[in-house]
Order: structure tokens, then sequence, then C-alpha cells
């Protein structure tokens, strides 16, 4: 039965409401200069760190969807349904005027 397609299920996302991405960041460049020193010892990569974001930046595809954005906008849509509407009023009634 190749009518109904199936779609696959949202993954679940969490956002966190309590959070000052600006310290991390600060936190992120201050350990790093203290490992460039040698005050902490050198942060090991994990697999998950090293495979992140890989899949996506070997399909050209998905990183040019990503960079674009490439989706509909509201506005282009509600110009082009009223460009559909007026050129259907036309083919209906044949002339432009309402």
């Amino acid at each position: 039965m190749g009518f109904f397609k199936m779609g696959a299920p949202r993954k679940f996302e969490h956002k966190y409401i309590y959070v000052d991405e600006r310290k991390e960041k600060l936190d992120k460049i201050v350990n790093n200069a203290k490992r460039d020193l040698g005050m902490l010892p050198p942060e090991e990569v994990t697999y998950r760190d090293r495979i992140k974001g890989t899949f996506q930046g070997a399909s050209t595809h998905l990183t040019r969807r990503k960079e674009n954005g490439s989706r509909l906008k509201t506005p282009t849509l509600i110009v082009v349904l009223l460009i559909c509407i007026f050129i259907l009023h036309y083919l209906l009634t044949g002339s432009w005027s309402f």
C-alpha cells in the first residue's frame, strides 16, 4: 500500500529555560585559555563530540538547506495564493475585474 506514507515521529528536543549562554561561552573561553597555559589537563574528546554534525556536513543538500533556510516564508506564500485566486477567477469568469 503505497498510498499512505507514515512520517517519522518528531524527535524530543528539550530547551532549557534558565540557561545563560553568554556565561557558558565565557567559561569555555577561560577553560581553553587555562589549558593553553598548562593550568588544566588537556580535554579528552569524546566519541560523541567527534561525530556530531558529521553526517549533515557530508551531504550537500542538508548543508545548503541549513544555510539558506529553504522554506517558503509566509509573505511569499500569501502572494502565491493571491495570484492563484486571481488566475482561478479569470478562468471561471473570463474577466479580471471583481
